[in-house]
């Protein structure tokens, strides 16, 4: 299976070409820090529009990269959230309307999900069920134990302040 990833959840437009069969074949990513930088952070109506201008180049470039033409996908999937409520809308529309004219499934994916299971992503050092997941991101900061796909026990998060905005502001 043939799946093609759309990330827009706050300032990093991200896409990804992913095999069942042979892995990972290529991704592309555009950054916005410098765009958000001259405003001393994200602004959210910058980041859809800039989404909205940087999609489209970069799945040519991910598609010639690749050499993967839009026929061959069997599926896309985009994040559904948590994120920046325009920039969410550019990566979901652009990934729905692309699957409905190519006839193939669109399936929204939750962002924080997304971060747990990536180290399945990598199927020779995958670890097995449970395993912790320390996750960083953004506006979140959590430990939790991840039983199975869509089994997951939040052991603590933050309740004010997440570590990743630091990230995010560094």
């Amino acid at each position: 299976m043939l799946v093609l990833g759309i990330e827009s959840s706050c300032d990093e437009t991200g896409l990804g070409l992913y095999d069942s069969q042979r892995g990972l074949l290529g991704h592309t990513l555009h950054s916005q820090v410098a765009l958000h930088a001259q405003h001393g952070g994200v602004v959210p109506e910058l980041a859809s529009r800039d989404h909205l201008r940087r999609t489209v180049p970069l799945l040519r470039t991910l598609l010639t990269d690749t050499g993967v033409d839009l026929g061959q996908l069997d599926g896309i999937a985009y994040t559904a959230g948590p994120g920046l409520i325009g920039a969410l809308l550019v990566g979901s529309s652009i990934g729905r309307s692309l699957a409905f004219a190519l006839g193939i499934p669109a399936v929204g994916v939750h962002h924080m999900e997304a971060h747990l299971l990536s180290p399945l992503l990598d199927a020779a050092n995958a670890p097995g069920f449970p395993f912790l997941a320390l996750l960083v991101s953004g506006g979140h900061t959590l430990l939790a134990q991840v039983d199975g796909l869509g089994r997951y026990t939040i052991l603590g998060e933050s309740v004010d302040d997440a570590a990743g905005e630091a990230f995010d502001k560094t």
